[in-house]
């Protein structure tokens, strides 16, 4: 589930369709319908605390997106990072103390639970001083465990003409994020050739 939660955070930058880079968190709506979209995944790192989208909210978490995809820029190394973040990366020391930072809001304990006939399930608790809070922490949580689980090493950046985002290689031969990027990329290798042999 953190794999979910930290790519659907660092794909918030995205390619806008138009040459451009749109940014789904660019203002409070932004962030209310991104929240509504990542309720299921956000119960499990943020508990039952009621998540309110404000310009603070908002601010707090840009800054873990921040920080989040200079970290994934950092882990595909040695392939470029995304291009959407060729001016915006932090240190990558900033990045990492920054998601410490946001954890440190909210303490969590382990629980278990258990029902009749099925497996045994861990998941964490916590509380914290607002929503806000536990919000940004996480969202920290997630993208922390995503760096140090072993999905890190598939995480590769789109190479596809204007795509901007991470993903996860889940497949040998994949290349690219979603197939209209694979589709993208080949029609742009085409006209290359069409045009060199001008």
């Amino acid at each position: 589930m953190s794999a979910q939660l930290a790519l659907a955070l660092v794909s918030t930058i995205r390619h806008d369709g138009n040459g451009g880079v749109a940014d789904d968190l660019a203002d409070v709506a932004g962030l209310t319908a991104w929240l509504g979209e990542q309720a299921e995944p956000l119960r499990e790192y943020v508990g039952g605390c009621p998540i309110h989208g404000d310009e603070r909210t908002r601010l707090d978490v840009v800054a873990v997106r921040r920080a989040a995809r200079t970290l994934f820029a950092r882990a595909v190394r040695p392939g470029p990072p995304s291009r959407a973040d060729s001016s915006s990366l932090l240190a990558p020391q900033e990045a990492v103390d920054r998601l410490n930072q946001a954890t440190a809001a909210m303490p969590v304990r382990p629980v278990l639970t258990w029902p009749d006939e099925s497996a045994p399930s861990l998941t964490w608790q916590g509380e914290a001083a607002d929503a806000r809070l536990a919000l940004t922490a996480g969202l920290a949580r997630a993208v922390i465990e995503f760096l140090v689980g072993p999905a890190r090493t598939e995480l590769r950046a789109c190479p596809a003409p204007r795509c901007v985002r991470y993903f996860v290689k889940d497949h040998p031969r994949q290349e690219w994020c979603k197939p209209s990027c694979g589709n993208r990329a080949r029609v742009a290798r085409h006209y290359q050739r069409r045009s060199a042999v001008r």
